[in-house]
């Protein structure tokens, strides 16, 4: 089973970058179904100060379309993630 495929019942995340640099790893599993506005709360709960250093800045997509979770009424907040489904955290990079 390659990186992005997942366990039954599960999707996954992929970190890039900072993301995967906080976490320590360039993917991981996660339980579905998730409403995609859970998913900063649930990243929060496993690493810790996240949030704040990493995610409110990231760019998310899910399937390679990005959605926008920001706001509490971010339409993308409403996307559910479902089993098999790939969800990329990515932060910005600078290039110089």
């Amino acid at each position: 089973m390659g990186p992005s495929a997942s366990p039954a019942g599960h999707f996954v995340v992929l970190y890039f970058a900072a993301a995967a640099s906080y976490t320590g790893k360039t993917s991981e599993h996660l339980a579905s179904p998730m409403a995609a506005g859970e998913l900063f709360g649930r990243l929060e709960q496993l690493y810790p100060g996240i949030r704040a250093r990493v995610l409110e800045s990231c760019a998310v997509t899910v399937n390679l379309q990005y959605i926008n979770l920001d706001g509490d009424d971010a339409e993308g907040a409403r996307v559910l993630l479902k089993e098999g489904d790939e969800v990329a955290i990515i932060p910005p990079v600078s290039s110089g």
